[in-house]
């Protein structure tokens, strides 16, 4: 079904939501609310039979109901048969292999979405370059901004941004997230809000570490907003729109991570500058912290570009050369002082 096809109310659309960690679940729960049926997919067995007997996701989102007119599913097959959406939400890692494992049962013009953040880790390519390259010329789109899976379960005001280059596409699917609690806009810039999806888990790590080291709070303000030039410098070197970054998916998101402690990737930067391994703090955490991988991936991005990205740097060295947080932020002090703007 091509997405100009679709009825523009969208009512009683089927979607499969792929993937269901905290974010993916939250999403689903938003959808069926939005008067949706949803089949949520997980690749592991033992969750989703969990799932269906708790009624809830009590490994990701313990203490939300799943809603009757969602339906949990560890087959592929299952989650796509009836669906005329498709919303991948999984880790970044595993984005490449579920497009791949998708594309086969997806029908003709359908088009697809992701609330994935971060790089592929293996080429460092953003994520609709690789699903471009895996399906061909479906619409595609991402969707992103600030916005915590417990507060979007729960109800709690929220807003993002729906970017395709297909307008028709991000106004559809805009239409089916947005609901009473939950507003959604659109934009024509991917590669914009992709960079900050995934750039600012990084930057989030460094404020993380920042504070847990108790540099306090004109020290967190200095490294968003040195970390938003960061964002604009690499974003707009591969095309994206210099407003995008002043929006929700830019700045919005970049504080929002950056600030609270809902924040995975903040959580990290605070365990690490407490003295803890990398290994015992993600064990800690318990689910995905993006930044780490996509710090890896920035890293050669902005070498690739030839891009100055000193505190995304000091993050990397961290996490990969085994540079104690004091020496790094250290590092980042004692840098020649510069003009701010140019």
């Amino acid at each position: 079904m091509r997405a100009d096809a679709v009825p523009t109310d969208s009512a009683q659309a089927a979607i499969a939501v792929l993937g269901c960690g905290s974010w993916g679940t939250a999403l689903a729960i938003l959808l069926c609310r939005n008067g949706h049926r949803v089949r949520l997919w997980g690749h592991e067995a033992e969750q989703i039979d969990a799932m269906r007997r708790d009624g809830e996701n009590r490994l990701f989102l313990p203490g939300v109901p799943l809603p009757d007119s969602l339906i949990a599913t560890v087959s592929l097959d299952e989650a796509l048969a009836e669906a005329s959406d498709c919303l991948i939400v999984v880790p970044s890692h595993a984005f490449r292999s579920v497009v791949e494992r998708s594309a086969r049962q997806l029908p003709p013009g359908m088009g697809v979405a992701w609330a994935t953040k971060g790089l592929d880790p293996t080429s460092g390519e953003l994520l609709h370059a690789v699903a471009q390259d895996v399906l061909d010329a479906r619409p595609l789109a991402v969707v992103s901004g600030p916005s915590f899976a417990q507060e979007v379960a729960h109800g709690l005001p929220t807003a993002v941004t729906v970017a395709s280059a297909d307008a028709i596409f991000a106004e559809r699917f805009a239409l089916l997230l947005h609901g009473e609690r939950f507003r959604a806009y659109t934009s024509s810039d991917m590669v914009g809000v992709e960079v900050c999806g995934a750039a600012k888990n990084v930057l989030a790590i460094a404020t993380g570490i920042a504070d847990g080291l108790g540099f306090g709070a004109n020290t967190r303000a200095a490294l968003i907003t040195r970390g938003l030039a960061e964002l604009i410098r690499v974003g707009t070197a591969l095309g994206g729109h210099k407003e995008t970054f002043m929006g929700l998916a830019g700045i919005g998101d970049l504080v929002l991570t950056c600030t609270d402690n809902q924040s995975r990737n903040r959580r990290m930067g605070l365990a690490l500058a407490g003295g803890a391994s990398l290994a015992d703090a993600q064990a800690k955490i318990g689910q995905e912290v993006e930044g780490v991988i996509t710090a890896l991936a920035m890293h050669r991005l902005a070498g690739r570009l030839g891009i100055e990205m000193p505190i995304s740097e000091q993050v990397y060295r961290v996490l990969y050369e085994g540079v104690s947080p004091e020496s790094a932020t250290r590092a980042l002090l004692e840098r020649e002082p510069k003009a701010e703007f140019g």
